[in-house]
């Protein structure tokens, strides 16, 4: 906050005194820059590097906002992740599926989109894709996704995840919220298919808390900037 001092003094003692006050104004502004840095890298998921909850949430109602129906809501959940953790592999295996599909979404998604891991194995990502590039674009994240992972020494291990989606300019509105709770439906309307799902409006209409569909994992908070 900036205020102005009057002083009714020679110009020497002026400068003086306009120096010690800036003194503490820098040093206050370094300290502001290093709590931002710190509180942008609280932000970030430590395993994978996404964007957490908060971080992701702020980001994609940016995105959402900005292109309108050319913006895109992606949820991505592994299918039988429990399997790969309970495997010879362990959590390792586990892990390094984590940060394998947290590295194809980044590749995915561009330098200007929204990827954030919302916990366990659910991934979100918002980005922008025009309507006639959307299905193809979709259909090379579900197959790029399905890549087999190596955990160790050469070992890989078959992965497949469930992905659904929804724009603004099918369901009519450009809320974060209903965008995700409709491509949350829509993903596990396409469970285990194989496929990317765009929601209808039927999607929106599915009972939901904070925007994730009715009993699943999450539901009880999406993230505060929502």
């Amino acid at each position: 906050m900036a205020s102005t001092v009057r002083v009714q003094a020679p110009i020497g003692q002026r400068a003086l005194l306009i120096t010690s006050l800036a003194v503490p104004l820098t040093g206050w502004t370094v300290h502001a820059v290093s709590l931002h840095r710190k509180l942008a890298a609280a932000r970030r998921d430590p395993l994978t590097g996404l964007l957490g909850r908060d971080g992701y949430t702020a980001k994609a109602r940016q995105i959402t906002d900005r292109y309108g129906d050319a913006a895109v809501v992606v949820l991505v959940d592994l299918d039988h992740f429990k399997q790969i953790n309970d495997g010879p592999g362990g959590h390792a295996a586990g892990d390094r599926v984590l940060a394998a599909t947290a590295t194809r979404l980044t590749a995915w998604a561009g330098s200007r989109g929204a990827v954030g891991r919302l916990g366990g194995d659910e991934f979100a990502v918002a980005v922008r894709i025009g309507p006639a590039r959307r299905e193809l674009r979709l259909a090379q994240l579900t197959q790029l996704l399905a890549q087999p992972v190596e955990v160790e020494d050469g070992v890989l291990v078959d992965v497949a995840a469930s992905v659904g989606a929804a724009s603004p300019d099918v369901l009519g509105t450009t809320d974060l919220s209903v965008l995700q709770r409709a491509a949350d439906a829509a993903m596990y309307a396409g469970k285990h298919t194989g496929r990317a799902v765009l929601a209808g409006p039927q999607h929106a209409t599915v009972p939901s808390i904070n925007g994730r569909r009715a009993g699943r994992p999450g539901t009880n908070s999406l993230g505060r900037a929502a």
